[in-house]
């Protein structure tokens, strides 16, 4: 009876370490687009474990697990000519609405180039070509949008850009009920349409998205100067009236996450120096607890166009107290199999142009 007794107790020990051992290589495979060696996928998943368990120190609340992300180049491409509202002002202007837009617009359209800076200036006339278009136009001109395919990549649209290595991270983080942020210098309306019908809409809600802001007026009161001077009515349009109100780079960042969350996130996500901001805003000594923030490096020129030097930008980020990714040496995989680099990066649409200049 005692052998019978040790042997089902063996069985059951057995058991219990390979389902112990099976929970433990899951773990391990939960960003499986990542090489199993990267430094900042250990991270990532140390600062979580650490997160959920209540016996460490490193524990965090659920209703204070808050991760904010930046979108373009930190979550999906940003490389020209596939920046999502850019190329989509440029289509605007140029190809699908050229009638609604000045013809300063449509040079200010023809003359964005790779190197462009995507700054207060240009997001300026982002609002303007949008002016008189209610909320929902926007958002449906932004869907559509992003059906067209993208000259850079083969195979893809440019709602197919997301990085399918921070996809992963995103579900990761959700999973182990994070609640997601998405912090953009994309407009606010643009942005949600975007995240909405991409990978990560089951893990970011609408109400999560901080994006660049324009003003926005009840129809027929664009001209009013206060909304406090007239009332929404049933049956009311909201519109963009051509203002713009914020960039969502750099301080403004930092202001509009405060504003909005009240509280500091404990993970940061972005990819460049107007997102420093946020990103020091999480990993601030204030913070009541413990707070990581991570910096993508784009330095992949064979499977993406990215240009920068990763010997050079790491120091300089690791010295900023931030945790670097290379996007070359730490993403196995950025897009889906079908999805190459294009011969060129961009080839322009002389016709188009030509037509346009007859036209004016």
């Amino acid at each position: 009876m005692r052998k019978t007794v040790a042997l089902l107790l063996s069985f059951v020990m057995a058991l219990s370490l390979t389902a112990c051992g099976s929970m433990g290589k899951a773990s391990d495979k939960a960003l499986p687009h990542w090489d199993p060696e990267a430094p900042a996928m250990k991270s990532i998943t140390e600062f979580v474990t650490a997160a959920v368990d209540e016996k460490s120190e490193g524990f965090i609340p659920v209703e204070d697990r808050i991760a904010v992300f930046d979108m373009d180049g930190t979550l999906t491409c940003e490389t020209f000519f596939t920046y999502y509202d850019t190329c989509m002002f440029i289509d605007y202007c140029l190809k699908d609405h050229p009638e609604r837009v000045s013809e300063e617009l449509k040079e200010a359209a023809r003359e964005i180039k790779p190197g462009y800076t995507a700054g207060e200036e240009l997001a300026r006339n982002f609002a303007k070509a949008y002016a008189g278009m209610t909320v929902e136009e926007l958002y449906d001109y932004a869907v559509e949008f992003g059906k067209k395919k993208t000259d850079s990549f083969n195979n893809m649209r440019y709602i197919d850009g997301f990085y399918l290595p921070m996809v992963e991270v995103v579900k990761y983080l959700y999973e182990n009920d994070f609640t997601i942020y998405v912090v953009s210098g994309t407009e606010r309306t643009t942005t949600r349409a975007i995240v909405d019908n991409s990978p990560i809409s089951e893990y970011v809600s609408p109400e999560h998205v901080i994006g660049t802001e324009f003003e926005v007026k009840v129809k027929g009161n664009e001209d009013v100067e206060s909304n406090m001077d007239f009332k929404y009515v049933d049956g009311d349009e909201l519109v963009f009236t051509g203002g713009f109100i914020q960039k969502n780079l750099n301080a403004n960042k930092t202001i509009w996450i405060e504003r909005e969350l009240g509280k500091r996130p404990v993970l940061a996500f972005g990819n460049s120096g107007s997102d420093t901001s946020m990103m020091n805003y999480a990993i601030d000594s204030r913070n009541p607890y413990p707070s990581e923030a991570y910096m993508i490096i784009a330095d992949d020129d064979v499977r993406e166009w990215g240009t920068q030097n990763y010997e050079e930008k790491a120091p300089q980020y690791e010295e900023q107290g931030y945790v670097v990714i290379s996007m070359k040496r730490d993403f196995e995989e950025i897009y889906a199999d079908d999805i190459t680099r294009a011969e060129t990066q961009y080839i322009e649409d002389e016709s188009d142009v030509e037509e346009l200049d007859e036209a004016a």
